[in-house]
């Protein structure tokens, strides 16, 4: 019995961050940045505070690029608890690939904001399928969900889905963004500073792949 449960209690130990029931998959182990990382411009954008990771500075962009999946997802669900401060403009990137600098190129942004003077607000698929109605309070923690499936992307915040849009034949990205379509690939996920007077607040990072 003793050396069952000295087995047991080392493959807990060695079992990775990711290894969780319902095919659910944790991102992010909630007190550095590890498999994660900056865009080089602004660094200090990004910081860690309180089991969070906060967005707050001039324009910077936090990748995921863990071994999970290859850091590459298509098919799947997305689902990130975020806080916005009053006037607070921030992003979630999916199907996405690190830049150095700049605006991503390729992938869709997940507008997060409440309450900034941008009228897109969350769970806006940026650019692509747009809501005016604002569907969390600034302060409150509140859970913004992302699903792709194969054309496909819905975006839901604490359960309510907000948008529900597929790519046509033909697309055409908007605004010259000609990344901004379905990678026949997938891609990794990032989140968006870039605005100083913005801070927004993000933890519990988690994916369930869908193929």
């Amino acid at each position: 019995m003793k050396k069952l449960l000295a087995v047991l209690a080392f493959a807990l130990v060695a079992a990775p961050m990711f290894a969780q029931d319902s095919g659910w998959v944790s991102l992010w182990d909630g007190k550095t940045f590890k498999d994660w990382k900056k865009a080089g411009e602004n660094p200090d954008s990004f910081r860690i505070e309180d089991g969070a990771i906060i967005s707050n500075g001039p324009r910077c962009h936090l990748y995921y690029v863990g071994d999970y999946h290859g850091a590459k997802f298509k098919n799947f669900e997305l689902e990130v608890d975020v806080m916005t401060a009053p006037g607070s403009n921030g992003g979630i990137y999916v199907q996405t690939a690190y830049q150095e600098t700049g605006w991503p190129l390729q992938g869709f942004e997940i507008q997060v904001n409440n309450s900034h003077t941008d009228w897109r607000r969350t769970g806006s698929n940026y650019l692509v399928q747009d809501i005016r109605e604002v569907p969390a309070q600034d302060g409150e923690w509140f859970t913004e969900k992302i699903v792709v499936t194969g054309n496909r992307i819905r975006t839901y915040v604490n359960g309510k889905e907000l948008t529900d849009w597929e790519q046509p034949a033909g697309w055409e990205a908007p605004g010259g963004m000609t990344g901004r379509f379905i990678q026949a690939d997938g891609g990794t996920i990032s989140f968006q500073s870039h605005d100083p007077k913005s801070r927004v607040a993000y933890k519990n990072i988690r994916i369930r792949l869908l193929d």
